[in-house]
């Protein structure tokens, strides 16, 4: 899985008027802005390992998201160190984040609400320690990054507590990868109009289509088929993750920017940090759980 869903790279400048030369696949390669063979092949085992924890024991999948809550926070809490100064309370991030995922298995929704609030309380009085030089700079910055984190992908986990959940998954997976891929190769193929220059050269109005198309699609057969949806409701649902995902790799993009940092990690090779994977994937599992709940009550 990945981020680039409005067809086209990690965020890096390149020169203008390379969409005017014809593409060959050693080009497209470069114009990707990664090593394509390696990002797959790792994108392969994460889906790979997402998979096996859905379809042997399905609360695994809590698990699953309870580890890369665990990463990602600790990546961007870096990245807001390295590039800002900006000193998030890591600690109880951490544990907090914690919470937030476990607790919204058995409680749902109050369960997460009591580890969010938690969470903010406990980076106030946590923060004591630093003095009153940058502290609401840092609060700021902590209550972020709990929100961006944990809280998001907390809906991913709850999206599979019930009976049908491991089928809500893999509606959720399969859009967010749909969308990216389609916005991949359009962007790569026919990308010529950007769609935020500032934020991200690389993203592309073309990629977007790309990625629409694609999200339609897979929204429409994967609702059908996987929950007994009605074609209307896959359409709508794949339109919405696809708008969600451009705009959490976007702000996420903004954020590299601000930070002027490249990746938020280097974990994965030919992807960066686990973040920079999961910028998609989180507000989209908010939408997801909303919608599929609307659509197809449990």
């Amino acid at each position: 899985m990945t981020s680039d869903v409005a067809g086209t790279a990690p965020d890096q400048p390149e020169p203008t008027g390379t969409n005017q030369v014809p593409v060959t696949p050693a080009v497209a390669r470069s114009r990707a802005g990664r090593n394509v063979p390696v990002s797959i092949a790792v994108s392969l085992l994460l889906g790979a390992a997402i998979l096996v924890s859905l379809l042997t024991v399905r609360q695994i999948f809590v698990g699953v998201v309870a580890v890369a809550v665990a990463i990602g926070t600790y990546e961007l809490v870096g990245a807001l160190r390295r590039g800002a100064d900006i000193r998030v309370t890591l600690l109880p991030v951490l544990v907090g984040g914690q919470a937030m995922v476990w607790l919204s298995w058995p409680f749902g929704r109050n369960g997460l609400l009591a580890g969010f609030v938690l969470t903010v309380l406990a980076c106030m009085v946590w923060r004591f320690r630093g003095g009153v030089e940058g502290y609401v700079r840092d609060l700021g910055a902590s209550v972020l990054t709990a929100a961006y984190v944990p809280l998001m992908a907390s809906f991913a986990a709850m999206l599979v507590v019930p009976e049908d959940g491991v089928a809500r998954v893999l509606c959720f997976l399969i859009l967010v990868v749909s969308s990216d891929t389609g916005g991949f190769a359009a962007g790569v193929w026919f990308g010529k109009h950007p769609m935020a220059k500032v934020i991200s050269p690389k993203k592309s109005w073309e990629g977007f289509a790309g990625s629409m198309v694609a999200g339609i699609a897979a929204g429409i057969l994967s609702v059908m088929l996987l929950l007994d949806g009605q074609w209307w409701h896959g359409a709508l649902f794949g339109a919405a993750l696809v708008c969600t995902a451009t705009v959490g790799d976007l702000v996420e993009s903004l954020i590299k920017r601000d930070l002027k940092i490249k990746d938020m990690g280097n974990l994965l090779p030919g992807h960066g940090g686990l973040m920079d994977r999961l910028d998609s994937l989180l507000p989209s599992a908010v939408v997801s759980w909303l919608l599929l709940r609307l659509f197809v009550p449990a």
